[in-house]
């Protein structure tokens, strides 16, 4: 939403880079005074250095952190660049400098200010209040003793304390929030005349001699990243089912009837009923006098001398359905005893049956509504059955050949072909898959990966880092069985390695042509955009609408879709001499734009409650890392030569 704000907060950046690591994952618990010394230093911070060893250990630490939080989908390669080596180095020469300040200047926290942070950690919490039990729990699974834990808290409740203030007190003047507030809401209402590149492709042409040129002055650009092709046995359930035998009509009736209810809504019967009580230990009389009651009651029913619900509720014994007239719902077949399910069952609907001995005494049933048996016989189910068993069969089959699997890739370590022979499966093949992506099909020879039915499977992170693993990239072993998903497992080795290389001009010629088409329509574009916004700016007042669009009003947090330098440069117009033009290039064109109208801003109470949140916070994080910087200066950092190896990845291997 503040687009405005957000623009300035670079702090942001690395910290969604890096993450902030807690204190003992990369100092140690044992308190922030002790600093890793070594041979090979990369940073000196004052007093003390960033060491090879540490460095190397933060890199494990982050690498298990992202992959305990995105799980199997994350992918090491994000780590693995100098910029992302600079971030993580760069947060521990902050580390190092705000150790050094805290320790320079006593910095500590009380007993009480300990135990009071403690007691509010979430995960040490039951029912919201802080549990001593739970507490044990939690620090045994992560293998730490509750001193080695508090003198780590202490440690970082002391840290905190350099820089926290800060931030903490930072805030801005009303009047500067309110500019804020006003630039941010102030309205321009405009239209667009968009000038598209795609409109001026026809009839440019782009010689061998253009292709030529371009290629040979942009080298680098044409540069393709190490690849491998892999050889490959997916098992998923399409491979499953694959040579299931055929099954019978016998097989296929049994499964019918087991699973009848699947095809079929068995009959059932809206019932009502009048009940007349009679216990089991009633005499002879009682029963006698209780037969003749029902008797009459069924008559009476039959005859339609009275409304049936009508007789239930002043007669019958069932005071829980007497109420509603003696309905009893929908009764499905098979679920009443059977002599009173046969005779319920015959009646039509309306029809009253005659007394019924059943559970509770005598029963009179009237059929309020007939539905007889509905659904697909076994003919008319038949495909549907045959797919059903086919899919337990596989599924039967898919767990037989995925618990044989791991076993004839482990003891055949140097060929998938065992395996396949055994299991029936086929070894499929694909080139051009880097360790970050699946290259497109015009970068690679042969069958692309990327444009393989097996794309998704090939493309996983798990697949690429299994390929560029030391056992199968420089053993070349197979992989260990990659489960992608429950009903997809696959196994991989490398084929062949492809360095890194230039790719020919003969492959890259036709996307060559196609990025020189595209440049020269977005100069054709932006020409004719331009000539047209000279006349506009002659004469803006005469100026015909002709090629625009519908007016819209936008503000910087309203941008309607609008992109950021189309907004920008509206509000660049001069608001006092409108209607005013403007124009903006961008890669797929160029756009015109005609501002109509400038208003300032409605008052927007959301932003008014958040705004100076937002901008004490961002001025809080400026102004930190404005105090940081000059605690460099003062502690004095000095990169060393091996730092740039280890930033260039040529010392160390990223762990984990």
């Amino acid at each position: 939403m503040f687009d405005f704000i957000r623009h300035h907060q670079r702090l942001m950046q690395l910290i969604l880079l890096v993450l902030i690591l807690p204190s003992f994952a990369l100092i140690g618990v044992s308190g922030y005074s002790t600093y890793v010394s070594g041979d090979h230093d990369l940073v000196k911070v004052g007093s003390s250095a960033i060491t090879l060893k540490e460095f190397d250990q933060a890199k494990s630490n982050q690498l298990q952190q992202l992959q305990s939080r995105a799980g199997a989908s994350f992918d090491p390669a994000m780590l693995d660049n100098p910029e992302a080596r600079k971030a993580l180095l760069d947060s521990l020469i902050d580390r190092h400098v705000v150790v050094s300040s805290a320790i320079k200047n006593h910095f500590s926290v009380s007993d009480a200010v300990l135990r009071q942070t403690i007691a509010s950690i979430p995960d040490l919490q039951v029912d919201g209040r802080f549990s001593p039990e739970r507490y044990s729990q939690v620090l045994a699974s992560m293998g730490v003793s509750s001193r080695d834990f508090e003198e780590g808290q202490r440690s970082e409740l002391a840290l905190q304390r350099v820089l926290g203030p800060v931030s903490a007190t930072a805030s801005l003047p009303a009047p500067v929030t309110q500019s804020i507030e006003q630039a941010l809401t102030a309205q321009r209402t405009l239209r667009l005349r968009t000038f598209a590149a795609d409109d001026f492709k026809k009839g440019i042409q782009v010689s061998d001699a253009d292709v030529k040129a371009w290629y040979d002055k942009n080298q680098q650009k044409l540069e393709i990243p190490e690849y491998v092709s892999a050889q490959y046995l997916l098992l998923n359930e399409a491979a499953a089912m694959q040579g299931l035998p055929a099954v019978s009509d016998a097989d296929m009736h049994k499964y019918y009837e087991q699973n009848k209810k699947r095809y079929v809504t068995p009959a059932r019967v809206q019932l009502s009923h009048i009940q007349v009580n009679l216990s089991a230990d009633a005499t002879a009389d009682q029963k006698a006098a209780a037969q003749a009651r029902a008797e009459e009651l069924a008559k009476k029913a039959a005859a339609g001398k009275a409304d049936f619900a009508a007789l239930a509720r002043e007669n019958s014994d069932d005071a829980g359905t007497a109420k509603d007239g003696g309905k009893l719902g929908w009764i499905t077949k098979n679920t009443l005893p059977a002599d009173l399910e046969k005779v319920v069952f015959a009646l039509k609907k309306g029809e009253v049956s005659g007394v019924v001995k059943g559970p509770g005494g005598l029963h009179i049933f009237k059929a309020d509504d007939v539905q007889p048996e509905r659904g697909e016989t076994f003919e008319q189910a038949k495909s549907k059955v045959q797919s059903e068993i086919r899919r337990q069969l596989g599924a039967d089959r898919f767990a037989d050949m995925a618990s044989k699997l791991t076993s004839l890739v482990y003891d055949n370590a140097s060929s998938l072909k065992p395996a396949a022979e055994a299991l029936g499966l086929s070894v499929k093949e694909a080139n051009g898959i880097a360790a970050d992506r699946l290259l497109p099909a015009s970068m690679v020879d042969g069958a692309a990966a990327s444009a393989s039915d097996d794309a998704a499977v090939l493309g996983d992170v798990r697949v690429r880092r299994a390929l560029f693993s030391s056992q199968v990239l420089a053993d070349k072993g197979n992989s260990g069985v990659i489960e992608i998903s429950p009903d997809t497992m696959v196994v991989v080795r490398v084929g062949k390695l492809t360095p890194k290389h230039v790719q020919p001009l003969d492959k890259a010629t036709a996307s060559i042509r196609e990025q020189l088409v595209r440049e020269r329509a977005a100069a054709a574009a932006e020409k004719a955009g331009e000539a047209v916004l000279a006349s506009l700016r002659a004469n803006p007042n005469g100026a015909s609408l002709e090629g625009f669009a519908n007016a819209v009003t936008v503000s910087r947090i309203d941008m309607h879709g609008l992109s950021k330098d189309v907004l920008d440069a509206s509000f660049e117009v001069d608001p006092q001499k409108l209607p005013g033009y403007t124009g903006v290039k961008g890669p797929d064109g160029f756009v015109v734009v005609r501002v109509e109208h400038a208003a300032p801003g409605k008052l927007n109470p959301t932003l008014q409650a958040t705004l100076p949140l937002q901008l004490g916070q961002a001025l809080g994080q400026a102004e930190e890392k404005a105090v940081l910087q000059a605690m460099k200066t003062a502690v004095g950092v000095k990169i060393l030569p091996e730092a740039e190896k280890a930033l260039a990845g040529e010392d160390g291997k990223d762990q984990g």
